[in-house]
Formats: C-alpha cells, sequence, structure tokens
C-alpha cells in the first residue's frame, strides 16, 4: 500500500515540478531549446524533444536502483515519474499537438479544456508573457468554458 502512495504521490507531485520546470527552466535560460515548439519548423522532432531526457533519465536510474534491492522506494518513485511523462505524451504530442493522429475524434470536457489552456500558452511566441504552464492541472475557466460549448452544441 505504501509503495501505491509513492507512486501516487509522485505523480501528483510532477505536475508542479513539470509547471516550475515548464515555467522558469523552458521560458527560462533553457528557451533555445524550448523556442522551437513555440516557433514550429518544418520536420517530426524539435530541440524541445530533449527534455523528454531532462525527466527520464531519472526515472530510469531511480527505477534501476530501485529494483536492484528488492523494489525499495526508489523504484516507485521513478515509476511515477514514468507514469506522469507517459501521460505527459499523450496529452501533450498525442492529444494536443496531434504529433500521432490517435485521439482525433475526441470531445471531452476536459480534454477541451486542456487544448484551450495549451493554446492559451502558445499564443505567445516568445518566452515572456506565458501562461497555463501546467498540463493535467488546468484553470477552471477552461473547464466553464469546454462544458458551456458542449452543451450550447448538442442543444441545437
Amino acid at each position: 500500500m505504501i509503495y501505491l502512495l509513492i507512486t501516487l504521490g509522485t505523480f501528483a507531485l510532477m505536475e508542479g515540478i513539470t509547471w516550475c520546470t515548464h515555467k522558469f527552466v523552458m521560458h527560462g535560460f533553457m528557451w533555445y531549446f524550448h523556442e522551437d515548439h513555440h516557433q514550429p519548423k518544418p520536420g517530426f522532432f524539435e530541440k524541445n524533444d530533449f527534455f523528454f531526457l531532462i525527466f527520464a533519465i531519472p526515472s530510469f536510474i531511480l527505477m534501476l536502483f530501485g529494483a536492484k534491492n528488492g523494489f525499495d522506494f526508489r523504484f516507485f518513485i521513478g515509476l511515477g515519474i514514468m507514469m506522469y511523462g507517459t501521460g505527459y505524451f499523450l496529452v501533450h504530442d498525442v492529444l494536443i499537438h496531434q504529433r500521432f493522429r490517435w485521439f482525433e475524434r475526441t470531445d471531452n470536457v476536459y480534454f477541451r479544456a486542456l487544448r484551450k489552456a495549451h493554446k492559451v500558452h502558445h499564443k505567445h511566441l516568445g518566452k515572456e508573457d506565458g501562461e497555463c504552464f501546467g498540463m493535467l492541472v488546468v484553470p477552471m475557466r477552461y473547464f466553464v468554458e469546454a462544458a458551456r460549448y458542449k452543451r450550447t452544441k448538442y442543444a441545437r
């Protein structure tokens, strides 16, 4: 039971870590790697994809060393980071940016709110004046807007 709590707690904590990393690192001193995500250039890969390693390497190392001695707490911290990374990939790269065309026709209020918040984030082409730096938790106003849209869409 404690390992489940460690994994879920780490997953939840990753949203805050991601928010801080996105705001202060990606839109700060490592803007060079993140800029092409806001100002896309032709091609499938972006320099921004480098940030995958920033999170994947510690996750892998924690899981490796945690599994070495019978799956201790480090393994489950790494697992929580990996699960968040998987969710981030599915939400950010698949659902929002459609780098893979898997969920093209979703009409879920939560997904619509995520897309809107991310669209607002991307309206800023530079590293300054950004907003909506999180990934899985977005401001309530986007949920309200998405629900209102869905009600009016199906009321016709």
